[in-house]
């Protein structure tokens, strides 16, 4: 059975906790549906053809990879929307920008 899943729609992380020989580990994670990437990949695919407002929508990042990154230092919430995408390319994350324009 297929589902539609709206990209604007949120994903919920989880967390798990277990031991190992080093001790208490939490381990974050978040699953992301096939059906959400093709959804974020059609919007990339229009995003020259549509005419944006005010704002528009660059990316849409899963909060588990927000995580990581102010985790790793990087200040994700006063980043620029150019220095986030190019993050997302180095991270080889290119499925969770949602348009082709220049930013």
């Amino acid at each position: 059975m297929q589902t539609n899943i709206n990209p604007n729609q949120f994903i919920d992380a989880g967390v798990d906790f277990h031991e190992n020989s080093e001790g208490l580990v939490i381990e974050k994670f978040q699953e992301i549906p096939q059906e959400f990437i093709d959804g974020l990949r059609a919007e990339k695919a229009n995003s020259k053809s549509v005419r944006e407002g005010e704002y528009m929508r660059a990316a849409s990042i899963p909060v588990v990879v927000v995580e990581k990154w102010i985790n790793e230092g990087f200040d994700f919430w006063n980043a620029s929307a150019k220095d986030i995408l190019a993050k997302l390319r180095s991270e080889h994350l290119d499925d969770f920008i949602t348009t082709n324009k220049q930013v």
